[in-house]
Order: C-alpha cells, then structure tokens, then sequence
C-alpha cells in the first residue's frame, strides 16, 4: 500500500461521505483501498472468511455512478461494510463457522443488511466468528483462528471477532456483530474499536438468534459517530421482526450536548471481579475523565451478586436449542466444546431454567432502579487484555468456559440495556483496553453521547497497529 491508500483506508464512515459529497474520492476509490487491506493482513489475521471481490466491485461503481448523477440511496451510499458470517446477504453463504453448513447461496437479506442495502452499502464480504457465534473467542472448526491486528500472537476476541480485527486494519469502515454474552463488546475491546450494543430488539433480528433475549446485533466502527450513523440505518423496522419497533431517533444528532451535571455511576468491579492492575489504571483514569467533562461521578457498585449461573442456564440452553436436531454424526464435526455445553444444558430441568428467567427479570428491574439515580454506569469492559489466539479461556486459567473472563458484559445481556466498549488506553505490552459505558433501557442515544463525548477529549482514532500500515516484500 501507498501513504495515500493507507490515508484512505483509516477514514471512518463519516469522512468517506464527506469526500463523496466534496468529490475528491469516490466509492470505488476507499472500496479498494479496504480490498487492498484485506489482501495484504487477512492471511495474518483471518478477519474474512467469505469474499466475493466481483460483487463488491460492482457495488462500488454503481454507488459512485449514483453519486455522479445526484441521485443517492441513503444515508451510506458507498461505504464499505464488514458482515459477520451469521447474518443472510441475498446470493453469499451462511456458514456460521460451522462444517455442517454448506455454501448454499442465501435467498434474500437479514433485516440489517436489507436496511443497508437500501442506504446504499458495499457489502465488503463475511467475517469469521466461532461456531454458531457460541463463544468469547473467534475460533471454528471451519474457518480456524482469528488474531488480534495489535499482536498476532493473541486472540481478537469474540463472536464478531472478525468483525473487530477488519474495522482496526482498515478492511471496511464499518462492521456489523452479534452480541448474547460481550460478543460485539469483547473484541471490541481486545481490538481497539468500538463495539455498541444496542437495547436488545432495538435492532431488528431475523432468524431469531438460537439465544432469544440475550442477542443483540450492532455496530463495530472505528469512531462514535460512525456508530450512531450505523445506528440510524439499523433501527429500520422491518416486518419478520418480533421485537421493538424502529424509534424515529436521529442518533448522529443526539451525540451533542455533552455530560454536564449528568450523575454517572463507576463501578471498577462489579463488586466480585479481580481486575488487572493494568486495566482497572486506564479505566479508572477514563472515568477520571467524565468529571473533566462535567458529569457527578461516584464509586458505587450497582449492587448484584454475580449472575454466571443463571446466564449459563440461559445461554447454553440457546446452544442446545441450535443442536436440537443435528445429528450424532453431524455433531461429531462440530466444536467439541459447544456439544459439551449443549449437552450439559439438554439435562437442565424445567424449573432450574425457569429459575433463572426469574433471576434475570430480577436483575432488570434492580437496573431500572439504579438507573433511576444514574445516568450512565462505568466499568472496564473486561478484566484483563487479549490473551493467546485458539485459546478460550487464558493459559493456566480457573475456569474452562469463556463467560468465567467476561463478567462486565454478560450480566448487560441478561437486562437487554444498551451498553459500548470505547477504547481508553493500552497495556505495557501495546495491548487495547476498553471502557465500557451502560445506560437504561431503551436510552441507547445516552450511551452514544457518552461516549462520543468522552472520545472528543481522550482520542485513540489515530493510533492503528502496526500491522495496518506494514506492506509485503
């Protein structure tokens, strides 16, 4: 890649329309630039595991054909987005990391790519996530290990691993993820990039995620407000969904206002996670950072127990239901670990998974309460910072199942409250760390406001990794 190329790949969405509008680059142009990426790094990473150059090409040039004409789709038109192999594009395959799918093309969109596509999107093609976005990591028996762009070394997180690692080599401005544990949230902050998770039904789902209430899709971007404007696109109703219908909320235009006499809760722990010294130093000091801009911050936990058993019910019982009738012989060529949690979640008992129906309405209405006093609740978005690739859990680790690592995210999925990971400083070692921003239900614009603010003043958009502006030979 040239200086040049390596400028257009690190614009956000944002920038991209606003050189559109300008006429000094096009959709072909910045669509290149991230296929150049993809070519030089995803050998290295394993972002895509599903391109289709041909396709994205002729986006690109009738994206820039209705931009010489005056006449454009929406709010994206020609902007290149990343799309975690879990959700249907009308005419690729939907194989969810998993040897039992095969290449069979898709027959229409999902609902978010159905509202990208009438904005007037560059489907940049699939990224890779674990089988059937089961776990924290992004390894499958099908697409192999996804790597983190900040060391190759370490794992980029997950589900939407992939996701995560293309928006921070430049490989798309803009990515789609799944979340039902941290799975936007994880990489996100593994990755350096921000990862929002909306209010769960906010964004229309369809197929319905085998994890019912726990899954939410969202946006994986570089910048804030690349995800308030991914935002407006996503909410769009649409008919096959069950869940909440389209707001009407401008996000882009609810970012401004600032945090000025706000009451912002900033729990370091939860009152039950062991956090890095490292970690709990830079998210400390980002919470530092919300008094500076005006907001009443105070150290308070928000007062529950930690949830890991009920979410293990809750979750697992979501991996059951998507084995429910594969076979044996099919399962035998499936992540023997999603088998086993499946398998130990086939056993529950009815009352033991109502119980924790109970515990998690439980827990929605003690957040309700809280948020009644505060705004917005601080938290590292994880303990610790990315950690071997092909591993689920660290090496030497307490626990072998994933959600013993993520403690700040899954309880978030439990209540459906929208929730960000924001990068806010690096390790020692050049290793990411997020802070994460939870507000009410149905408040996602909070959310968004806080974080863009808190951006405005403590920017890491022009630190990339190193990998990003590396060329071959």
């Amino acid at each position: 890649m040239t200086p040049i190329t390596d400028q257009i790949a690190g614009l956000t969405a944002v920038e991209m329309l606003g050189h559109f509008e300008r006429g000094d680059l096009s959709p072909v142009e910045v669509t290149e630039a991230a296929l150049e990426q993809i070519q030089l790094h995803n050998e290295t990473v394993n972002a895509y595991c599903f391109l289709d150059e041909q396709t994205t090409r002729v986006a690109a040039r009738q994206a820039q054909e209705r931009r010489r004409r005056r006449c454009t789709l929406g709010l994206l038109d020609g902007v290149p987005v990343a799309i975690k192999d879990v959700f249907m594009v009308r005419g690729w395959p939907t194989r969810k990391g998993s040897k039992i799918t095969d290449d069979s093309p898709a027959p229409g969109d999902s609902p978010v790519i159905a509202s990208l596509r009438r904005h007037g999107f560059v489907p940049l093609g699939k990224t890779t996530t674990p089988e059937l976005g089961w776990k924290g990591v992004t390894d499958s028996p099908l697409c192999g290990v996804t790597r983190n762009p900040w060391d190759p070394a370490k794992g980029a997180g997950g589900s939407s691993g992939g996701s995560a690692a293309a928006v921070s080599l430049g490989m798309g401005a803009l990515a789609l993820g799944t979340d039902a544990g941290g799975s936007i949230r994880i990489p996100g902050g593994f990755c350096g990039i921000v990862g929002f998770k909306p209010t769960q039904g906010r964004v229309p789902f369809w197929p319905a995620s085998a994890f019912g209430q726990l899954a939410h899709p969202g946006p994986m971007t570089w910048s804030v407000k690349d995800a308030a404007l991914m935002m407006n696109v996503l909410c769009e109703p649409d008919a096959r969904d069950t869940t909440l219908p389209g707001t009407g909320i401008d996000f882009l235009a609810a970012l401004t206002g600032g945090l000025k006499g706000w009451h912002v809760a900033f729990s370091p722990s939860l009152g039950y996670v062991n956090v890095d010294p490292e970690v709990a130093a830079a998210v400390a000091a980002a919470a530092g950072h919300f008094e500076d801009l005006g907001a009443h911050v105070e150290e308070v936990d928000p007062g529950f127990p930690d949830p890991r058993e009920a979410f293990d019910r809750l979750f697992y019982s979501g991996a059951a239901n998507a084995l429910r009738e594969i076979s044996p012989e099919h399962r035998r060529a499936m992540d023997p670990a999603l088998v086993r949690v499946a398998e130990w979640a086939e056993r529950l008992a009815m009352l033991d998974y109502l119980a924790a129906i109970n515990e998690r309405a439980a827990l929605i209405e003690r957040m309700n309460g809280f948020h009644e006093r505060y705004r917005l609740l601080l938290t590292p978005t994880l303990p610790l910072a990315a950690f071997d690739g092909g591993l689920e859990v660290p090496p030497h680790w307490q626990d072998e199942r994933w959600p013993s690592w993520t403690p700040f995210t899954y309880p978030f999925n439990m209540t459906g409250q929208p929730a960000i990971s924001v990068p806010c400083g690096f390790t020692s070692a050049g290793l990411p760390i997020g802070l994460q921003i939870i507000g009410a239900r149905h408040r996602d614009e909070w959310v968004l406001r806080a974080a863009h603010t808190y951006q405005g003043i403590a920017p890491l958009m022009d630190h990339r990794p190193a990998l990003f502006g590396q060329r071959r030979g």
